[in-house]
Parts: structure tokens; sequence; C-alpha cells
């Protein structure tokens, strides 16, 4: 077709709101009808002349570059999708048809942008994910991963974070903060400008290049790469700012728009109920399995942990050990200086024996004065009652406490898995058993669970044991 055919079919086609476009078989731009200016924000001009292919969102270059190779083998197309950046850098999205003339050795397509009704498919579907999010996370910070892949859907957010903040205190928190590179130039301060900005004035802020003059000289100095452009969202209920969604760009990317700020404000709120649904659900999981005197596990989460030990063991034929621990005479501290002290003497008690043990062990505690602790992966007599005897010698020393050094002596037990049980009710029996013995034979040391028909136990530094050392323990039990 020549320059006259095409100039008197565009007396027609430029009518139309649809975009006709013709590209040669090398992907370059022939001819467009003035529907290409609203749709792409270039003139037919500016356009003719172009590579197709570098006006498409790099994400979705590959599989457009396959589809037209489909096209110009002779198929069909009338349904395909791909996104654009326009002339201005929003991204838009494109239904095309099209097809190849062999006769011209050109794709005629016809290009149609849906952007407007895929936003708004997206907007419904991040509303679901978010809503559905709450009940699957496991946690908070799974929750708060979530929310990052769902806003990722929606706007670039590789440099993404969730801050929180608590009304009482005056604090602003930052428990979900991802970054494109590990070692970013963007620390923890450049994100504390400008989210106390939003969060303070509980309004959205889009900072770019071209507009940052207009904010004070805090921020401007928050931004000494002039190519980076900021975006925040408060999380606003009705008690009011919860925390804020903040996000900056690369610097070889595009910077946030309107329609960027627009589509986060209208997820906002929903993300707001989910954070705030998942806390409380957080607070009532701690109180169903936490003891709330000394933060430890109480014995519903002390048997679910227990049970999945017992499974490994079984599983890797790796061993574990507990400890059941009693404080002698602690209705004599209650009766002498009352409950309030027997409190914060049970909440020291626990810090110490958490400070004797790793990470991967638990400690709980059963009620009163009783602690269990589960010593994961523990391989041999040995290397238990050198944890023992650790704790033991923790809770010899004095509690400061009410103006006066208090003392409080432990009573231990411990039981060996397989050695002495191979299920939860055996394993606990033992190690109570053996407590009970160790409080019996005068208290402050350590007793180990039968094997056989003999008991090995280990007494505290203040009273000679029965043998030299826990290696003797382990060579008389072998």
């Amino acid at each position: 077709m020549n320059n006259d055919g095409y100039t008197s079919l565009s007396n027609f086609i430029d009518l139309l709101l649809d975009a006709i476009c013709v590209v040669d078989k090398t992907g370059r731009f022939e001819f467009v009808s003035a529907g290409a200016e609203r749709i792409f924000g270039y003139t037919p001009e500016e356009m003719v002349g172009m590579q197709m292919l570098e006006l498409v969102l790099p994400e979705d270059r590959e599989r457009t570059l396959v589809t037209a190779n489909e096209i110009m083998a002779g198929r069909f197309k009338v349904d395909f999708e791909n996104r654009y950046v326009r002339k201005d850098g929003v991204v838009i999205d494109i239904l095309w048809s099209a097809r190849w003339s062999d006769a011209y050795q050109q794709r005629v397509a016809v290009a149609r942008d849906i952007t407007k009704n895929r936003n708004a498919e997206r907007r419904q579907a991040a509303l679901y994910e978010i809503s559905e999010a709450v009940h699957v996370a496991e946690d908070l910070l799974a929750l708060y991963r979530r929310i990052h892949e769902i806003i990722a859907k929606l706007l670039p957010a590789t440099n993404f974070a969730i801050a929180l903040y608590d009304q009482d205190l005056n604090e602003l928190s930052f428990p979900y903060k991802v970054t494109a590179q590990e070692n970013t130039y963007i620390d923890i301060s450049r994100f504390s400008i400008f989210t106390a900005q939003v969060i303070h004035s509980a309004e959205s802020l889009l900072i770019c290049p071209a507009c940052l003059a207009d904010y004070p000289e805090m921020m401007q100095e928050g931004l000494d790469n002039g190519s980076l452009s900021w975006l925040g969202v408060p999380l606003k209920l009705q008690k009011g700012v919860i925390g804020a969604l903040m996000m900056h760009n690369e610097p070889d990317s595009a910077s946030y728009t309107h329609q960027d700020r627009e589509l986060l404000e209208f997820v906002s709120t929903q993300i707001a109920f989910a954070i705030e649904r998942r806390q409380m659900l957080a607070r009532l999981e701690h109180i169903a399995l936490y003891d709330q005197l000394t933060l430890l596990p109480n014995r519903e989460l002390f048997y679910d942990r227990f049970q999945k030990a017992l499974s490994r063991a079984h599983r890797e034929s790796s061993y574990f050990s507990l400890l059941y621990l009693d404080l002698d005479k602690f209705k004599w501290i209650n009766d002498t200086f009352g409950h309030s002290v027997g409190d914060l003497l049970l909440q020291e008690t626990a810090q110490r024996i958490v400070s004797c043990v790793r990470d991967a062990d638990t400690v709980a505690r059963f009620g009163g004065d009783e602690f269990v602790i589960l010593l994961e992966r523990v391989d041999s007599a040995h290397n238990t009652l050198m944890a023992a005897q650790k704790i033991l010698q923790a809770l010899n020393q004095p509690f400061e406490l009410v103006d006066e050094q208090l003392y409080i002596l432990p009573s231990i037990g411990i039981a060996l898995y397989p050695e002495h049980g191979a299920d939860e009710k055996q394993l606990l029996c033992c190690a109570d058993a053996a407590m009970y013995k160790a409080k019996k034979n005068g208290g402050n040391r350590v007793e180990m669970g039968y094997q056989g028909l003999r008991t090995v136990h280990v007494m505290s530094q203040s009273v000679r044991s029965d043998f030299d050392t826990p290696d003797d323990v382990t060579a008389k039990m072998s």
C-alpha cells in the first residue's frame, strides 16, 4: 500500500477510538492512526519508524515477540493482551487483534486501551486477596509478605516498607522492609523521614524530582539522588492512623504517578483492617498459648512442640531430653513476702532458665512454680546434665527483690528419649518422678530418671556428687 492509500484510508479510521497500526516484518511502525496518540501518547509522526518492542513493558516483551512470530507465520490473533509504556511513563493495558499480510509483508493490528477495566479487575482482586490473606497467613510477618506480593501486582514495589505507628507511645516501627539491594543506599532513616510526614499529616505523599522543590528542606535532604521518587499512603482506621505503606523507585525507573497513588489509596483501608485483625488474632493466640505472667509457652504449646520433637526424633533417629523443674519452698516466699513478690520471682526465674538454653529449646511453665524444659537434639546424657547443672547454678544466685536478697533453689528431674520413654506420658512421668526424688533427697539437685533398676543423679555444687564428673555419670550409664 502506498502513502496515498494510507492518507485516503486515514480520513475514516482517524475517527475510531481504537488505533490501527501497521508494522513491517522488522517490527517498526509504518503507519498508525490518530487514535494511537490517545492511547500511547505519541503522535503518529513520532511513532512511525519506532521499534514496536521498545514501547512494550520489559516484562511483556518476550511473550509479545513470540506472539508476533506466530502472527507472521499466518495465525490470526483476536485476543492478545500486553502492556505498553505511554510517552508520559504510565503503563497501559492493550487488547490486540492482528493478522499478517503476505502481499505487503506487514502486520496489521487494531489496538484497544483496556487499562480502565483491567485496573478495576486488579483492584477487586487485590481486595479479595488481602481479605483472604488474614485467614491464611501464619503470623504477622507472613501477612506483611503477602501484602507486598499483592501490591507488587499493582505497581512497582521493589523497595517497599510497612510502617506501624503506636499512638500511645508515639513510636514508629518498620516490621517489614524490603529493598532491591541488601546494601541499598536507602537506609531506615530515609524511610522514617517520609513516613513521619505521611502519618502525622494523615495524607498520601507523592514525591518526584519535578515536585521536590515544593517540600520542606529536611525532606529534600532525604533525596540526595534527584532521580528518586517516593510514594507513601497512610493506613487509616476509625481510631486514627495505625501506620503507612511506603515505597521508592530505582533511579533508572519511571517516577510514581498520581494514578499509582490513587491505586494504593484504594487498597490501603483494606490493608489497615487486615493488619489490625491479624494483630488481634496474634494477641488471642498468644493468650491461648503463653503463660501471661512469665510469657513462657504454656502446657498447650509445650505439648504441641513436644509432639513435633517426638515425630522428628522418630523420623531422624535422633534424641532429646526433658527437664522437670520445681522451686523448693516457693510457698514460703508467697506467705512471707506476698504473691506480688512471688510473681516477680517466677518472672526472674523464667528469664534465667531461658538464658541457659538455646533458641531451639522450649521452656514452658506448667503452673505454680513448675517449669518443663524440652532440649532438642541433645545426643548424650552428659550434655543434658551439663544443661541442667547450668540452670541449677543460675538459680542458685540470689534474687534482688523487695530491697533484699532472696534465695529459691530448684529440684530438677531428667528424662531422656528414648532411654526413659517412647511417648509423652512416659517421659513426663519419668522426669516428674526424678524431680520429686531430687526434692525428697534434700532439693537443690539434679536427678536422672530410672534406667533399668538404677537411678543416676547429680547433686548441686554445694553437695558432693555421687560421681566425680558428668563424664563419670555417662560412664556409669553406659
